[in-house]
């Protein structure tokens, strides 16, 4: 696999899991989420998934574009997988509603268009 094969699957990965959180937190209250311990676990993992593809992102990829906080991405992942007694729910409700949909936001324009499969 090329590598800009490699860094677009990641990039897809991240905008999915994105994509998702968005989703799951649309209309939800700070409140509500932190009484629903589903909702912060399936929150959780998905931002886990940005943060390993965000990893694994080609250097000259990351450097091509310093608006995306590459490191701070990989930091919370590595919080969410190791430090998970550390989790403050507070933090992930913060960037659940305000982060995740500028990365949202962020990542589209990189991506190739979907196409329609073969012709």
């Amino acid at each position: 696999m090329r590598p800009e094969d490699r860094d677009a699957g990641y990039l897809w990965d991240m905008l999915d899991a994105a994509s998702t959180v968005a989703d799951f937190m649309s209309g939800v209250r700070a409140a509500d989420y932190l009484r629903d311990r589903k909702l912060q676990l399936a929150v959780e993992r998905a931002i886990e998934i940005i943060g390993e593809a965000a990893r694994r992102v080609s250097e000259p990829v990351k450097s091509a574009h310093p608006e995306i906080p590459w490191q701070q991405m990989v930091a919370q992942r590595n919080v969410l997988a190791h430090e998970y007694g550390e989790i403050k729910q507070e933090r992930i409700w913060l960037v659940a509603t305000t982060h995740i949909p500028e990365l949202v936001r962020l990542l589209k324009p990189l991506l190739p268009p979907l196409s329609d499969g073969p012709s």
